[in-house]
């Protein structure tokens, strides 16, 4: 019997994948510094940029739990440790 379990790049967009998950990440928006470390780690590019230095004078990151898996990257990233993973419930 053969099974074809490989999928096509960019699936995860059209599967959320986040549902197993048991630790979310939870970010101080306080102590952030925007410099990116948490997006360009994310594996599955669930981080990504809200706001605009030029518009509102503050870049802050956000996620997407739709499909973060919870493996906490982006918290072991980022320098000034400003991303908390926590117990999902």
């Amino acid at each position: 019997m053969r099974f074809n379990l490989a999928v096509n790049p960019g699936t995860t967009k059209e599967n959320k994948t986040g549902n197993w998950r048991t630790d979310v990440p939870v970010i101080d928006r306080d102590r952030c510094i925007a410099c990116g470390a948490c997006a360009r780690a994310c594996p599955e590019g669930c981080v990504f940029v809200v706001g605009d230095k030029a518009l509102q004078g503050k870049v802050f990151f956000e996620k997407d739990l739709d499909y973060c898996k919870g493996c906490g990257i982006c918290a072991e990233e980022c320098p000034v440790k400003c991303i908390k993973m926590i117990l999902e419930g």
